[in-house]
């Protein structure tokens, strides 16, 4: 049994390959840039169907990231390549009607996966720890975090715990048509995630409340302008509303989800350099 798993430069599918490995099951890690995987790699671009082939050869599982661009091809070339078994990556607002662009996304690939004709899970994180990477800079070179939104609540998910999860749907058996909605132990505001960072690497991170023009404008680098006021409007909705948490982590895995202290201690070199 091959698993392939896609997007192999991002966080989770890191973690995941890590702990499948160490597992003893056959792993192949694809995407885009396979050059830049920390791992041996192909090629497997969703938005190019002439990649599918060689990544999807021999392979009865599939880790699938939630990407907008052929999901639905890809998917087809999938189930035609004989893959039995789908865990898409998706998100907790992929369970949500409202009409978002970061909902929609996840939505739509839900849709294709479940319309597949094969056995599928969905793993639905809320918010990722990793996305306070984007930190680390001003925080290695100012000791300070900005952001708009400093008392904005959510409660991260440790990347080591969605791919645990996951991993667990690609290997037993039993997960099949299950949706797994996924949070962090605890509600904490951005500014306590400063706090926890500074406490990693020992010295003190200060907080900074950013202006929401320069906010967006950071924003607009690496997504559309429609997610980037998704983005924002939901960083303004949870200032002053703790996030609720899930138990998931623990019911599927047998172990509590890490806490973003725990988080921010396994990532200390990013913010220090």
């Amino acid at each position: 049994m091959t698993i392939l798993i896609t997007g192999a430069r991002g966080h989770v599918a890191r973690s995941l390959v890590q702990q499948l490995l160490a597992a003893g099951e056959e792993v192949r890690a694809a995407g885009r840039d396979p050059a830049a995987s920390a791992f041996p790699a192909v090629l497997c671009d969703l938005a190019d169907p002439g990649s599918a082939g060689p990544a999807l050869a021999g392979v009865t599982k599939l880790f699938l990231y939630a990407e907008p661009r052929g999901v639905d091809g890809f998917v087809e070339r999938a189930v035609a390549a004989g893959v039995e078994h789908i865990v898409l990556l998706s998100a907790l607002l992929g369970g949500s009607e409202e009409e978002d662009a970061i909902a929609r996304v996840h939505r739509d690939a839900e849709g294709v996966v479940a319309g597949s004709g094969v056995a599928w899970t969905f793993v639905r994180p809320g918010a990722f720890a990793t996305n306070t990477l984007s930190w680390a800079a001003s925080v290695r070179a100012e000791g300070v975090v900005r952001d708009p939104f400093p008392d904005a609540h959510s409660a991260p998910v440790h990347e080591a715990d969605i791919a645990a999860v996951a991993a667990r749907a690609l290997t037993e058996p039993g997960h099949e048509g299950a949706v797994y909605e996924l949070t962090g132990p605890e509600s904490v505001t951005r500014r306590r995630q400063a706090e926890l960072i500074g406490e990693a690497i020992g010295r003190p991170v200060g907080f900074v409340v950013q202006d929401l023009a320069e906010h967006r404008e950071e924003l607009s680098r690496w997504t559309s302008p429609e997610v980037a006021d998704s983005v924002i409007r939901h960083s303004r909705d949870a200032v002053g509303r703790p996030a609720p948490t899930t138990d998931t982590v623990e019911k599927v895995t047998g172990e509590p989800a890490r806490a973003y202290g725990r988080w921010a201690r396994d990532h200390a070199a990013d913010f220090t350099g």
